[in-house]
């Protein structure tokens, strides 16, 4: 598939389209065409940018967009008008950033004539420079340049960002600190532009985006936030919080946090631009969290937001909390339904509009016909199977048509309007069900990830770790390295460390971020490959002479003394230390899954002896948890380049994309 990309003609833009474009033809294997356009900006250079139009950069590539002439268009992400985009047209950033800073270009060491081309630069020059003239200054970066070189300024201040993209690092004098002057959200970003109604645009948009998370903050006390709400918080980039919820949710969060309360008659935002702050921050790619109080899903405003949401075709996943139904009567005895005494209750709220209501029956199949016999036959109602549960499933119908076999799982009945309901599947991997096998740390990592591509995992562990040494550390040893090639194996160091952690070596090598993460509070200068996270790529990153040095390496029972050997080929004296091994869960039965996340050797046997069906695609976390897979007869559907859980998952992802788009 080929699209038709336009980018303004300087050769700034050129430069940066075409690199963004190379990096997206790699992963997705797109094609595209490259139509270059002048815009007002670059037509008029008299206009001061300081008092320009927001569309003045963006104007004739928006036009070119809404009369189908191109398909797409890449932008500086801070070119974008402030006052949004023309009806019809949608957006947003790619992954790839610059030095988001600004930078001071002179010419002498006291300027006396500095260029300056917006409001924010400006106020910086007059308390830096605050005898000197401040100018406007215009035109493409090599012309502001000409213009310094030939006197016109005795400085200037521009986006580094511009100058390392065209390989003009060199002409820094100095960089402006983020603090002493804060740049727009957009500065050293791309973003790209397209119809709002094309959905291969749309499609590739959700590659790179997160999922909106909802979560559920409950009432009253932090303890009734869910495990997964509180988990979704810690990884939340950005917070967007209601009133009415404990703040001691947010302690530890290091997300950037948004109030937006509501209170009777007191709004911090009005509902359009809550709805909207939350699809802005989600198309820069931020993981951002909606936390409401209570249960969203009860009275909480929330279809408001999700039908927002999905009407951009963005990506979402709902939280449930504790509401105040659930709180009031478990706090206070007050309880909705005694054996004796009541067997049901009613919800309403005299706020909402329309007079339809829903009902729901718990423990009610069994009697479905007695059910029935209330309603009108043509009713809405469906039955929701393991709610929450990895085999979740729902039918819907009518109450005519109401009837449940006996032998089916334990459901709720829901009666009324509300059944006709159900959330869009937006994302690479909408609606797929990802078995995670690995351990915590990588799990965690791999959820994350399948999450934020709008799929649904289903963590259920293969193996667990046991230790199988004590880690002494004696100054006598005199260690110069460690070496430590897993998370897990990092995790068991801390654990069965019994000497003092000033005993360790004061260089590390590792494999990977995942386990320079593990140990860098530990402040020891960490070597690390820069692309090959596997024992082949570290053993690359260490000198080939390597006489002289001792090493301490920690491992697992199964990964071998193939590493230490090669260590002891190149000179070095190697402690080989096994400190944990893999033992196998007992065998259950496998959750229903549309693909599994294998993180090791070892998961991958267990996979291929369980009784879980071979016909799924299997993502392998790196080079030998796929070749065990290929031992065993079974070829992985996705190998990241890089041996990380979010690479796995998403080249799955960029998988099934390039088979929708080429198939």
């Amino acid at each position: 598939m080929t699209l038709t990309c336009g980018t303004r003609d300087s050769a700034l833009s050129l430069l940066q389209t075409n690199d963004a474009l190379a990096k997206l033809r790699d992963e997705t294997g797109l094609d595209f065409k490259v139509v270059p356009f002048s815009s007002p900006g670059d037509r008029d250079q008299a206009t001061d940018l300081r008092v320009s139009p927001g569309d003045f950069f963006t104007r004739d590539l928006d036009q070119a967009l809404l009369e189908g002439r191109i398909d797409c268009a890449i932008h500086s992400a801070k070119d974008l008008p402030p006052e949004g985009l023309p009806e019809g047209l949608d957006w947003f950033w790619l992954p790839w950033r610059e030095d988001p800073r600004d930078c001071l270009v002179t010419r002498v060491a006291e300027p006396r004539r500095v260029g300056v081309s917006s409001g924010r630069r400006d106020a910086w020059c007059a308390k830096r420079f605050p005898e000197a003239e401040r100018v406007t200054l215009r035109g493409a970066i090599p012309d502001r340049l000409a213009k310094l070189d030939r006197g016109d300024y005795d400085a200037i201040v521009v986006a580094a960002a511009a100058l390392h993209r065209l390989g003009l690092r060199d002409r820094i004098s100095a960089y402006i600190s983020l603090e002493d002057l804060p740049p727009p959200p957009g500065q050293g970003v791309l973003a790209m532009t397209f119809r709002r109604d094309d959905p291969r645009l749309r499609a590739l948009r959700n590659l790179y985006i997160k999922a909106v998370r909802f979560v559920g903050a409950g009432v009253g006390d932090a303890g009734l936030c869910t495990v997964a709400g509180l988990r979704e918080l810690r990884a939340a980039d950005v917070i967007v919080y209601d009133a009415l919820l404990d703040p001691s949710l947010l302690d530890g969060a290091r997300g950037e946090r948004l109030y937006v309360g509501k209170r009777s008659g007191a709004h911090s935002l009005p509902q359009a631009e809550i709805t909207a702050l939350l699809g802005e921050r989600a198309r820069r790619g931020q993981r951002v969290v909606r936390l409401k109080g209570g249960d969203p899903g009860v009275f909480g405003r929330l279809a408001e937001e999700t039908d927002a949401l999905a009407a951009d075709g963005l990506p979402f996943r709902v939280w449930p909390g504790v509401s105040a139904l659930a709180a009031a009567p478990a706090a206070t005895g007050m309880l909705l339904t005694r054996r004796e005494a009541g067997r049901g209750f009613a919800v309403s709220t005299p706020r909402a509009t329309g007079d339809e209501t829903t009902d729901v029956w718990f423990m009610a199949l069994g009697m479905a016909d007695a059910v029935a016999r209330r309603y009108a036959p043509d009713t809405p109602c469906a039955i929701v199977y393991d709610a929450w549960g990895p085999a979740q499933r729902v039918w819907r119908g009518t109450v005519a048509d109401l009837r449940p076999q006996p032998n089916d799982a334990p459901g709720l009945l829901l009666v009324g309007e509300a059944a006709k309901h159900a959330w869009p599947e937006n994302g690479p991997l909408a609606g797929q069900r990802v078995w995670i096998t690995g351990s915590a740390g990588v799990a965690d990592k791999a959820r994350e990830a399948v999450l934020d591509l709008g799929g649904i995992p289903v963590v259920r562990p293969l193996v667990r770790f046991e230790p199988t040494a004590s880690v002494k550390i004696r100054p006598s040893k005199g260690y110069n390295l460690l070496v430590v090639t897993s998370p897990t194996a990092a995790r068991f160091l801390l654990e069965q460390l019994v000497s003092p952690i000033q005993y360790l070596p004061k260089r590390l090598a590792v494999t990977g971020p995942g386990t320079a993460a593990a140990l860098a509070h530990l402040h020891i200068d960490t070597l690390m490959p820069e692309r090959d996270f596997s024992a082949k790529g570290l053993l690359a990153a260490l000198p080939q002479d390597l006489s002289g040095c001792k090493i301490l390496r920690v491992r697992s029972e199964e990964a071998g003394p193939d590493l230490a050997q090669a260590l002891k080929a190149r000179g070095a004296k190697v402690k080989d230390l096994p400190i944990y091994r893999t033992v196998g869960l007992p065998e259950t039965e496998p959750p229903p899954h549309d693909a599994v996340f294998l993180a090791s050797a070892s998961a991958a046997r267990a996979w291929a002896a369980s009784a879980a069906p071979k016909d799924v695609p299997v993502l392998a976390l790196g080079g030998p948890t796929a070749t065990a897979l290929r031992d065993l007869g079974h070829a992985p559907a996705a190998v990241p380049a890089r041996q990380l859980p979010a690479d796995a998952i998403r080249a799955w992802a960029l998988t099934r994309f390039r088979e929708v788009c080429h198939g």
